[in-house]
């Protein structure tokens, strides 16, 4: 594995930080002392704002969008879906890129990041997975078909779960880390095919509803809560990898002073 981490690093050096004031923040964001510590002061806030968009999202979406002409009532678990389907690929871009950071740049705290990364990203992908399922029911007539945007997803869901395996296949943390990192990085030519996979192939899965170059092809009643509910996703996921990321460095760092006198505090108070 040694001879691809040199690999990475030759191919992103051009790109590597110079020791200079602005690169200051970038090198003490890789410290995982001061992130559990500034971590800790954003959690509440994202927290909360999680829970309102989310609560917002939900009721919007559910109790007030109006029906779908042709799938009723039954259309409204694309308020889960769509955004628990772009946090799995979007999460799966984090985890990669965590992991290049730690092969390049030799951060601690990425690879913290990749491995708390992989297990949320997993879950997002089987929500969607099973809500796509669920939905497929009434508007396909059965619950799995092996459909290219489907199949490519299953293949993503695959890979999170490779990611965590490999976290626990070596002895060394540092060997885990560059080894999961390598696949996380490999895996990212997954991600276009899933969002290509419907202009690629015939398939029976509706095209994106949502597109960067074209209106929505929703009612805009419709529309809005989907949107917010996809940022309360994003806060969630946020939420989350804040979470895992510091229960990550306190494990890891367990043996360091910081949080030995951050455990004694504890247990004073």
């Amino acid at each position: 594995m040694s001879w691809l981490s040199r690999f990475f690093s030759k191919l992103f050096s051009k790109w590597l930080p110079k020791e200079s004031s602005n690169w200051q923040w970038f090198y003490r964001l890789g410290s995982p002392r001061w992130f559990y510590q500034r971590s800790g002061q954003w959690l509440p806030w994202v927290s909360l704002a999680a829970l309102l968009v989310l609560a917002t999202g939900l009721v919007w979406g559910l109790a007030f969008a109006p029906e779908d002409a042709r799938q009723g009532n039954s259309f409204r678990i694309i308020y889960i879906h769509v955004p628990a389907a772009f946090l799995a690929q979007s999460g799966y871009f984090i985890m990669a890129i965590a992991g290049a950071i730690g092969l390049i740049w030799k951060m601690k705290i990425s690879y913290m990041v990749m491995k708390a990364a992989a297990p949320i990203g997993a879950a997002l992908t089987f929500i969607a997975l099973f809500t796509g399922a669920v939905w497929g029911k009434p508007t396909w007539g059965a619950y799995w078909v092996w459909d290219a945007r489907i199949t490519s997803m299953l293949i993503l869901l695959f890979l999170y779960a490779g990611v965590m395996a490999l976290q626990y296949a070596y002895h060394s943390v540092d060997a885990a880390s560059k080894a999961s990192a390598i696949l996380a990085l490999v895996g990212t030519v997954n991600i276009p095919i899933i969002n290509k996979s419907v202009d690629w192939w015939y398939t029976l899965h509706q095209p994106a509803t949502i597109k960067l170059t074209s209106a929505p092809s929703m009612h805009m009643d419709m529309f809005m809560p989907l949107l917010v509910m996809i940022v309360g996703f994003y806060l969630f996921y946020a939420v989350a990898l804040i979470l895992h990321t510091r229960n990550e460095i306190l494990r890891r760092e367990r043996k360091t002073s910081w949080v030995r006198e951050l455990a004694t505090a504890k247990a004073g108070s």
